[in-house]
């Protein structure tokens, strides 16, 4: 069940209203100003706020928003920077859930494939967080939703993913 905005166990990151200033000096997409309200209060912890918002929402379930906050941060980086495949692979495997969420079990596979590709070029720990443990639900996810394919979907029928945020440095 995909907890959103007006739903029932919807949990914001934080409670600030919309309009606030973009994180960047120019405006990434036209969701900065919702995504700067998410990641309000998760400044000075040693990471980007984008970066701990994307682990708070998607260990909230919110796999939409988090991909939205981590997009953001992404895109300003741009392809090169050190992290660009990390954070593209980050993206991808929320993604893969957002479309577990809407019931869309071929185009999740695609993306747990997609997601693979790109975080298995950062084995074991990377940028605080185990990459060797998120490689192993990829494995798990995809092989379930090959099993599962077409008749029932993973997402509610196994305990909910869930990543393990990086520690304050």
């Amino acid at each position: 069940m995909r907890r959103g905005r007006g739903k029932p166990g919807f949990v914001p990151v934080n409670s600030l209203g919309a309009g606030m200033a973009p994180r960047y000096p120019r405006a990434v997409s036209n969701k900065s100003g919702r995504i700067a309200a998410m990641i309000e209060g998760l400044e000075g912890r040693g990471w980007d706020a984008h970066y701990l918002g994307y682990f708070e929402c998607f260990n909230q379930g919110l796999y939409y928003e988090a991909h939205d906050v981590l997009e953001e941060f992404w895109l300003a980086g741009g392809k090169a920077a050190a992290n660009y495949a990390f954070h593209k692979g980050l993206i991808q495997f929320t993604g893969a859930f957002v479309h577990l969420q809407k019931g869309r079990l071929g185009p999740a596979v695609a993306l747990f494939n997609l997601a693979d590709a790109n975080l298995s070029k950062y084995p074991g720990e990377h940028d605080g967080i185990s990459v060797s443990a998120i490689m192993g639900q990829i494995k798990a996810w995809r092989e379930a939703t090959l099993v599962a394919a077409p008749s029932s979907n993973p997402l509610g029928t196994q305990p909910a993913p869930w990543i393990v945020p990086p520690a304050a440095r």
